[in-house]
């Protein structure tokens, strides 16, 4: 092979078109730059992501989960149940509010929180659970809604990797009693940075919009204890122009997804439970051996690769050290599992044919 055929393909690759460039300078030069008409734009816009629900912008994905919190009055002497295999930023935002976080186990050969888990893990302090959409499947919210029904707790969706995901027909971030969604460049459709929380409760959405702008609904009229977590009309604008394309991109994302799942041999390729929609925010597999020789060879072939996340929450600092010091245990031998096995390999909408053979090609000789 020569020329471009040689180059790396990238595990990721975040979209920056002429449109976003001419997006950008237009709310530049317009003036009208924070909070503005492209934030309300976007706002109305996304909605129809989620079955009209309200929607409210904010300055990043972390954020949108911790005001979320907030909003719902969570924080000391409450828990929330959230996996342990996820990004930080799960657990964070509990911790930011005051709350304890509970660890909960994921599904056998899934990504996502298992209800059984989490059913073993209520308690009376237990306000909340929050499932996460992992890698851009849905959870099992068919089965975690019901449960937390029962139990009278909020269901705080983390949908930040899963824009346009769906189970039997509804979308995430339509089932809770708020989503959350992440707008960081690697997601499967960005504003460079920014995120938004969906909620169908109207008093809900009005106190995110308090939180988010130092407490004031009016200038100067500060009614509660707020931050400033506001999203700028630039990325509101660049947002809007992603969201024109992510049903496209997630289409090419689902194809790319499928010739995968088709052609690779070797590894255990996602799992798909009936009635999901996965959006393929990662294309993530599990190696049953030696994983770091395996992501030396992808390397090498020159097939981008990641592991996301190698170590689970619980066992990071913030949350082991305190832990060890309670005399606090988790046990999660499914999280601990599929942190030792996953890969996650390139499925962005930018790979060509070439690449994808290429990627097939890499990982069916990793045996040779």
């Amino acid at each position: 092979m020569s020329g471009a055929n040689n180059q790396p393909i990238p595990a990721a690759k975040p979209v920056i078109g002429e449109d976003e460039i001419e997006a950008a300078v237009r709310v530049l030069r317009s003036g009208r730059v924070v909070q503005g008409p492209e934030v309300a734009g976007f706002e109305e816009e996304f909605s129809e992501l989620v079955e009209g629900r309200h929607c409210v912008a904010v300055n990043s994905g972390t954020s949108a989960l911790h005001l979320t919190l907030l909003a719902l009055g969570i924080g000391p002497g409450d828990e929330v149940i959230v996996p342990s295999f996820s990004f930080a930023a799960s657990a964070n935002a509990v911790r930011l509010v005051g709350a304890d976080v509970v660890f909960a186990d994921i599904e056998p050969g899934s990504f996502g929180l298992d209800p059984a888990a989490v059913e073993a893990a209520i308690t009376p302090r237990t306000a909340a659970v929050m499932p996460v959409h992992l890698y851009g499947h849905p959870a099992a919210m068919d089965r975690l809604m019901p449960l937390a029904q029962r139990h009278g707790l909020a269901v705080v969706e983390d949908a930040c990797q899963a824009h346009a995901a769906a189970l039997n027909g509804t979308p995430v971030g339509a089932f809770g009693t708020a989503g959350t969604f992440s707008f960081y460049p690697t997601k499967n459709m960005h504003a460079l940075e920014g995120g938004m929380i969906t909620t169908a409760d109207a008093e809900v959405a009005r106190t995110l919009r308090l939180l988010r702008n130092q407490g004031m609904e009016q200038r100067y009229a500060n009614e509660i204890v707020g931050a400033n977590m506001r999203m700028t009309d630039v990325a509101a604008a660049i947002g809007r122009v992603q969201l024109g394309k992510l049903g496209g991109w997630t289409e090419r994302r689902r194809a790319n997804a499928a010739y995968l799942d088709e052609h690779l041999t070797g590894l255990v390729t996602p799992p798909v439970a009936e009635g999901a929609r996965h959006v393929y925010h990662q294309y993530t597999v599990r190696v049953e051996g030696d994983r770091d020789a395996v992501q030396e060879k992808l390397t090498a072939a020159g097939v981008g690769n990641a592991v996301y996340y190698p170590t689970p929450i619980h066992r990071l600092k913030p949350y082991w050290e305190p832990d060890q010091k309670a005399g606090r245990a988790w046990d999660l031998p499914e999280t601990e599992r599929a942190a030792a096995e996953v890969v996650s390999l390139p499925v962005h909408p930018s790979l060509t044919e070439g690449e994808l053979e290429r990627i097939v090609a890499a990982v069916n000789g990793l045996g040779n």
